[in-house]
């Protein structure tokens, strides 16, 4: 899953990012509201994590913007104001969750997890697809009851694709949800990584097809049906 982060302070949103990066998330960061605008017009976020006191454009300024444009996008506001006042205007204009700082990353990463259960796949829990289970909390997967471990682009492209079971995913959204700004993205990766999770799905009765010039589907099958 890909997030936008909007923090002023280098320091912190690097701590954040290596911090949400080593559980699996794809982060982009911004330290201006501009640019973070610009962001979320060309970008595709499944959260938004966004500090308030930013420079050019401040974080509610750019919360009541996106909410006119996207009442889905999950927004958790970050910030040193911890007035009522504050957090009233914040949660009025749209944010889903607020946080203020100073906050330890463990409580951070707790509350984006539920936020996540609240705001996505209709409040389930655990998403499936034959045998294949994501638990949406822990951010894992089962197949057939036991844990599969995957390393984090793997993880990304699974999600991305049980996030829309039995629909065709292009491309450039498996980019979208893999890879942040920052980072070199190709085709012909994605399809290393597809090849590797075929190799891990092979001998159940889930399949990740191939529709050319389409994107990828993620659907059940009998077992011995060719990938």
């Amino acid at each position: 899953m890909r997030t936008l982060l909007v923090e002023d302070h280098p320091s912190l949103a690097e701590s954040i990012q290596r911090s949400l990066e080593a559980a699996g998330w794809r982060v982009d960061v911004m330290h201006d509201g501009v640019s973070a605008r610009t962001a979320l017009e060309t970008e595709s976020y499944a959260l938004l994590l966004l500090d308030i006191g930013l420079p050019e454009m401040d974080g509610f300024t750019l919360l009541s913007w996106l909410r006119k444009r996207d009442t889905r996008l999950p927004v958790m506001l970050l910030t040193a104001r911890g007035s009522i006042n504050d957090r009233v205007r914040g949660l009025n204009l749209g944010a889903d969750d607020y946080l203020i700082k100073p906050f330890s990353l463990s409580e951070l990463q707790a509350r984006i997890n539920a936020l996540i259960r609240r705001t996505r796949h209709d409040g389930q829990q655990i998403h499936r697809c034959g045998a294949l289970a994501f638990d949406i909390s822990a951010r894992s997967f089962t197949l057939h009851e036991q844990p599969l471990p995957l390393p984090p682009r793997e993880l990304a492209l699974l999600e991305a694709l049980m996030a829309r079971v039995g629909r065709t995913v292009s491309k450039e959204h498996l980019a979208a949800q893999m890879f942040s700004m920052e980072e070199d993205s190709s085709f012909d990766a994605i399809e290393v990584y597809v090849s590797r999770l075929r190799r891990k799905l092979d001998g159940s009765d889930v399949r990740i097809v191939t529709f050319r010039g389409l994107g990828y589907q993620l659907e059940t099958s009998p077992s011995d049906a060719p990938a």
